[in-house]
């Protein structure tokens, strides 16, 4: 009988993932997602865990609306807390696994974990990697790899050059069968953290995430379609406030519940009905930009983290962490940041920018700390955009804003300041 295990990880869908497309399928199917241990225990220094409550959450979530897809074709999955190549290894051996697959994951940490499982499963089983959620896989790119331009602007010129997306694959119908004998389930989230079964958006954030591929799907249909958000993006995508001024997709492109071709799909059947515009262009471009870092991820490699050791934080920086830095418009997006666990791109670039150039702090544990509060945390995405703005890496030249200009320009009543002050009370939600 031969026997399949998809290792999940930033995949966690069934339509246009190459793990769940056969020439020929297998007799039997084991789907395993491996949280991996380490990603609960502190961080040195910041002594905060690399993955927190709202992002756990939001994962559970997903993993939890994937289990229900998966049972409704006849297979099933397994959530273990591990480390991920010993658990997964050991299914293997357990069960005769015939072959292993993955995605090919951009962060270096994953394609590390991959190499592992390469080595331990030492050739007597298949291990098969697939370019899984980007707009385009490394075989359809205009360039190698390690020739990726230094510049985003220089990559989009080549890729505009032929823009040519291949279209999202539909889910299956069916699946194999479960391996008879094989663990099934996982563990509810109140045992694994009770902080992230309990955690709850603040309500001034007026949008709550729900993980899942169904969710992101209403998500994209709501913005494209029954409010036609689409139309007017370039025009809101610097705001502050609100359920609408931002696509808000970011967090199911990061989990895999969405893939980026999915969403270009979505945007282009939207320009064939309305007509293309400056928009909808923008909402591709931003996809672009994403494709962009995780290709530079892949050709970074550990560097993309700069010097592995996080140095302590000295207070400023724990200020900066807390949103208590005496600066409304930096400490609003901090506190919004950690208990939303999202930010606009805009007060995330201001808040960057401020620990790195006024405050002088480290660009890393600023990236750390983004990574322990985002929801929509992606490694190439979150660090890449760090270390653009700090200038170093494939840029020299930091992108230093001034946050007080910045304020007046984009908060010029001072209303997202005000709504984020401390001490005022959270009003009722708008979106839920």
């Amino acid at each position: 009988m031969s026997r399949t295990l998809i290792w999940l990880r930033s995949d966690l869908r069934l339509a246009d993932n190459p793990l769940f497309q056969f020439s020929t399928p297998p007799e039997a199917l084991l789907c395993v997602y491996v949280l991996d241990e380490v990603w609960l225990t502190p961080m040195p220094g910041l002594e905060a865990p690399r993955i927190g409550p709202a992002r756990l959450q939001f994962l559970w979530q997903s993993l939890i609306e994937l289990r229900g897809e998966l049972l409704k074709r006849g297979s099933d999955l397994l959530v273990r807390i591990d480390d991920p190549v010993e658990a997964v290894v050991a299914l293997v051996d357990e069960h005769e696994i015939d072959e292993v697959r993955v995605r090919a994951d951009a962060g270096w940490e994953e394609r590390q974990a991959t190499a592992r499982m390469a080595e331990r499963l030492d050739g007597a089983v298949s291990l098969s990697r697939h370019d899984s959620g980007t707009l385009f896989d490394e075989a359809s790119l205009p360039m190698a790899i390690a020739d990726l331009p230094g510049s985003f602007s220089a990559f989009r010129r080549k890729v505009e050059r032929d823009w040519s997306v291949p279209g999202a694959v539909p889910a299956p119908v069916t699946l194999p069968s479960w391996p008879a004998g094989a663990p099934r389930g996982f563990p509810p989230l109140h045992k694994v953290c009770g902080r992230a079964a309990a955690w709850a958006p603040d309500r001034r954030g007026n949008f709550a995430f729900a993980g899942g591929e169904v969710p992101g799907w209403a998500r994209v249909d709501h913005y494209l379609w029954e409010n036609g958000d689409v139309a007017r993006y370039k025009q809101t995508r610097n705001g502050l406030s609100g359920a609408y001024f931002s696509t808000r997709f970011s967090p199911w492109l990061a989990q895999g519940c969405l893939s980026a071709r999915q969403v270009h799909d979505g945007v282009r059947a939207w320009e064939a009905e309305h007509g293309a515009n400056d928009s909808s262009y923008w909402i591709l471009f931003e996809l672009l930009w994403r494709d962009y870092f995780h290709w530079a991820a892949w050709q970074e490699g550990a560097s993309l983290f700069g010097r592995r050791e996080l140095p302590a934080p000295d207070d400023a920086v724990r200020a900066w962490c807390e949103g208590h830095t005496g600066v409304p418009f930096v400490d609003a997006a901090m506190r919004e940041l950690a208990t939303t666990g999202w930010l606009s791109n805009r007060a995330r670039q201001n808040a960057a920018s401020y620990l790195i150039r006024d405050l002088g702090g480290d660009w890393r544990l600023g990236a750390a700390w983004f990574e322990h509060c985002l929801i929509d945390y992606d490694v190439a995405s979150n660090w890449g955009n760090w270390r653009y703005l700090a200038g170093v890496g494939r840029s020299s030249q930091p992108r230093a804003l001034d946050v007080h200009d910045q304020a007046e320009r984009y908060d010029p009543e001072g209303a997202y300041a005000a709504l984020w002050e401390a001490s005022r009370p959270a009003p009722r939600p708008e979106v839920s």
